[in-house]
C-alpha cells in the first residue's frame, strides 16, 4: 500500500535536488492519502530518497507505518491539510534564493512579473519560531487559508498544492522569481507594475 505515492515523493525529491531547491538533508515532503499522510521520514535526505525514508501518520502526528519517525515539521503539513481540505501535497525547503529572502525577514510583495501576480499575488513571510515545534506550526499556518506558498523566517519555504507536482512547481517558480528579484536589485532595480496594471492582471482570475 503506498507504493505509488512513495515513488511519486522519490521522484519530485530527487528533480528538487538536481535543481538545488532541497540541498542536503533540509526539507521534507508529505502526500495526503485520506485521514492518512505520506511523509518524509527525520533526518533523510530529499534527492536520495528510498522506501525507509518515507512513513505513514494520522492527522495527530502518530506513526502508523515505518521504521523511522516522521520529519520534525509533521505538526506544519497537519496544520496544512486541515485549513485546505483540497491541498493534496506539501512541499518545504530550503532553497537558497526563497530562503535568503526569510533570512532577511522579507516577504516578497514586489508586484513585478504578471504570472506571479496572478497565481500568488504575494509571499507571505510566517513569524520565525523553532523547527519542529507547534508554535511554528501555529505561526505557518496564519497564512494557510489564503497563500500556496508561505515564506518561514530565518528558515525556508513551504508550498501546497492539489497534488504533488503542482506543490513542487510552485516552488520552482517562486525561487525563480526570488532570483529575479535579487538580480534585478544588482541593476538597479525592478521596475514595479502599477495599480492599475495589477488589477488588470487580477481581472483575469
Amino acid at each position: 500500500m503506498f507504493e505509488s505515492i512513495k515513488d511519486e515523493i522519490i521522484l519530485y525529491g530527487k528533480i528538487a535536488g538536481e535543481r538545488n531547491l532541497t540541498p542536503g538533508i533540509s526539507g521534507n515532503i508529505s502526500v495526503r492519502c485520506g485521514d492518512k499522510i505520506v511523509i518524509t521520514t527525520s533526518g533523510s535526505a530529499n534527492s536520495f530518497l528510498n522506501y525507509d525514508d518515507l512513513c505513514v501518520i494520522d492527522f495527530e502526528g502518530n506513526l502508523l507505518e515505518g521504521t523511522n519517525k516522521a520529519s520534525s515539521e509533521k505538526f506544519v503539513h497537519i496544520e496544512f491539510y486541515k485549513k485546505r481540505p483540497e491541498i493534496g501535497a506539501i512541499c518545504h525547503f530550503h532553497s537558497p534564493y526563497l530562503t535568503s529572502f526569510a533570512a532577511c525577514g522579507c516577504a516578497i510583495t514586489e508586484k513585478v512579473l504578471p504570472e506571479i501576480i496572478y497565481m500568488f499575488d504575494e509571499i507571505p513571510l510566517a513569524k520565525y519560531a523553532l523547527p519542529g515545534s507547534k508554535l511554528l506550526a501555529q505561526e505557518t499556518a496564519k497564512y494557510f487559508d489564503k497563500y500556496n506558498v508561505v515564506l518561514m523566517e530565518n528558515h525556508g519555504v513551504i508550498s501546497g498544492g492539489k497534488n504533488l507536482k503542482d506543490a513542487y512547481l510552485n516552488i520552482e517558480l517562486c525561487e525563480s522569481y526570488a532570483q529575479t528579484l535579487v538580480l534585478s536589485k544588482i541593476l538597479g532595480g525592478a521596475k514595479i507594475l502599477s495599480d492599475s496594471q495589477v488589477n488588470e492582471i487580477y481581472s483575469l482570475r
